[in-house]
C-alpha cells in the first residue's frame, strides 16, 4: 500500500493547476493527475487586475444596457 493511500485510506487523485513539472512527478508516482494550464490574471500584477476589473465591471453595465458611469 502506498503512503499516499495509507495516509488517505483511499486511492488519491489530483488536479494540477499551473507548473507541469508537479503533475508529471505525481504521474511517476502512480498518482492519477489532471493538470491545467492557468495562470494569475494580469500575470499577479495588483494594479492591472484592478483596472481588469473596472473593465468588467462596466462591460456588465453596458451589456445591461445600463451604459457607463
Amino acid at each position: 500500500m502506498s503512503k499516499l493511500v495509507s495516509f488517505f485510506g483511499q486511492k488519491v487523485k489530483v488536479i494540477n493547476l499551473g507548473i507541469p513539472s508537479f503533475a508529471e512527478d505525481l504521474k511517476k508516482q502512480g498518482v492519477e493527475v489532471m493538470h491545467t494550464e492557468w495562470r494569475p490574471p494580469a500575470g499577479g500584477n495588483k494594479k492591472i487586475q484592478a483596472l481588469l476589473a473596472k473593465v468588467e465591471a462596466w462591460q456588465s453595465k453596458v451589456k445591461a444596457g445600463k451604459g457607463a458611469r
